[in-house]
């Protein structure tokens, strides 16, 4: 039990100092991407380093499996250097037991990435996501679905615009069933729209059997209204930013996406995506585990024996292509090519199936 604990600290402690590094470099590169996006419109050091501040959280969850990777390289390759590893052997004990400590701090690192980082991520994204609209073109721009239907906010020079809509077709770019509320740029109400059908393209909303009511203080909107057949407004979204809006499952808390897919698939979209984001994060922490395992099926090695920087190379490479595997999985899945529990699951048990099987072999031949 005690040298559990002791491979346990020590691992804890490796991937504390690669998390702290990667983070680091990390913020820089996402610091100058900031500025980039963000100088040329005015926005000043500070706002881009609050920018940077909430984007950073969502790919350090990116990054996780690159983390453990290098972090389980580390702490073997160091364990090797000082013997230990010829130690803990003498002692009786093989590579499978030695790894019990590792594999479960991965194991509780990954369940605590699911439920607690995944939120913490889902919540800086929404606000990243707002203050980058607002920097862009001075209001914000939000897609939200609830029971009540979709709601859309569009922000402009002359104030902000509240779109209501009951329902859509797969890919946001027909809305049905829709109410415009156009406000000044002081609050206040100046205008209603209903309308059967509302299709953005190149930045106007063209809407059909269209009927506008006047709010101005004074004015009898009814006896004002006027109706359209066809009535076009200028709008600031393109369909490539309402459906980034949308169509960013991370952008949701892993405890509200039933919810949340159950109102995706009432108001007409597609939630494939959302169901293979919900299994492949379920998924996560098994995912985590083989990449322990296949880091260490390479280093768990003494030093004397050579070749420990092509060791290290091969699991490092070795573990890029799980990821790449699990990424494409999850790429077919949510194309319907392959089932949606085949692409969040399959990688992550074939990951620790595969390391176990080379763990066998090095230690039994």
């Amino acid at each position: 039990m005690i040298l559990h604990l002791y491979f346990a600290r020590r691992f804890a402690q490796s991937i504390g100092v690669v998390a702290a590094v990667l983070l680091a470099v990390v913020a820089l590169v996402d610091l100058i991407d900031q500025t980039r996006k963000f100088s040329d419109l005015g926005v000043g050091f500070a706002q881009r380093l609050g920018l940077t501040v909430l984007n950073v959280p969502e790919t350090l969850n990116q990054i996780l499996p690159l983390i453990l990777i290098l972090a389980t390289v580390g702490l073997f390759v160091n364990l090797a250097r000082t013997s230990e590893l010829v130690v803990t052997r003498a002692a009786g004990r093989s590579a499978l037991r030695a790894l019990v400590a590792p594999v479960t701090v991965a194991l509780a690192l990954g369940i605590f990435a699911t439920t607690t980082l995944g939120p913490i991520v889902a919540a800086t994204s929404k606000r990243y996501a707002v203050l980058a609209e607002t920097y862009r073109s001075g209001g914000a721009s939000a897609l939200a679905v609830s029971e009540d239907g979709l709601w859309l906010r569009q922000g402009g020079t002359q104030g902000q615009t509240v779109i209501r809509a009951a329902r859509s077709n797969a890919d946001a770019s027909v809305l049905y069933d829709v109410t415009f509320v156009a406000y000044a740029r002081d609050g206040g109400p100046v205008r209603r729209i209903e309308a059967a059908s509302a299709a953005l393209q190149d930045g106007v909303w063209s809407l059909r059997s269209a009927k506008v009511w006047p709010l101005a203080t004074g004015i009898n909107p009814e006896a004002n209204a006027v109706a359209h057949e066809i009535l076009a407004l200028p709008s600031n979204l393109t369909l490539d930013r309402i459906r980034e809006t949308l169509g960013t499952p991370a952008g949701v808390s892993i405890w509200d996406m039933q919810d949340f897919i159950a109102q995706l698939e009432q108001a007409g979209f597609s939630a494939r995506r959302h169901h293979v984001w919900l299994q492949s994060e379920l998924a996560r922490p098994i995912f985590l585990m083989g990449m322990v395992l296949v880091a260490a099926a390479f280093t768990m090695r003494h030093t004397r024996f050579g070749g420990t920087g092509t060791a290290v190379l091969a699991a490092v490479l070795l573990g890029f292509g799980l990821y790449f595997i699990r990424s494409f999985a999850q790429i077919l899945g949510e194309n319907g090519q392959i089932p949606v529990l085949l692409a969040a699951w399959a990688p992550p048990l074939a990951s620790i199936l595969l390391a176990l099987g080379l763990l066998l072999q090095a230690e039994d031949g």
